[in-house]
């Protein structure tokens, strides 16, 4: 795996808005992320309970978010940072589905970014005032 001194919730934080501003892509993670989410869900319920249909269903939403997604990056200036293997793949998917997508839109960033103001400048301007926010110093991988 690659390098990520700062652990990964942060290094994705500090390249979200550069890997996430045309507005064609913006659209697309706002439908898809929830749906990853409700996929992740359907997975672990058909599991639990195993439902054929439930497990079929969850894998099929999960399959369309990627793909939604996918199509978005490929219309980004900025593409994401190639994966380092499989365990980059899970960690990094599941961390921006659950964690860092939810937070860019909670944030107001994801809104600012639609509308064409937030820069990467801007990005790094407020992950440097996070950083001086108290409890902000250590974060978790």
């Amino acid at each position: 795996m690659s390098a990520r001194p700062q652990g990964l919730l942060r290094w994705q934080w500090q390249g979200y808005a550069r890997n996430h501003n045309h507005p064609l892509s913006l659209l697309l993670h706002i439908v898809a992320v929830p749906m990853f989410m409700a996929g992740n869900v359907l997975l672990v319920y058909g599991v639990l309970s195993l439902s054929a249909q439930a497990i079929g269903l969850g894998m099929i939403c999960m399959g369309l978010s990627m793909m939604l997604q996918g199509r978005g990056h490929r219309l980004e200036a900025v593409r994401p940072e190639p994966f380092d293997g499989p365990l980059d793949i899970v960690r990094r998917i599941l961390a921006e589905q659950w964690i860092t997508f939810p937070r860019y839109v909670l944030s107001g960033r994801w809104w600012a970014a639609l509308h064409g103001r937030i820069t990467d400048e801007t990005a790094h301007e407020n992950e440097a005032q996070d950083a001086h926010k108290p409890g902000k110093g250590r974060q978790r991988p």
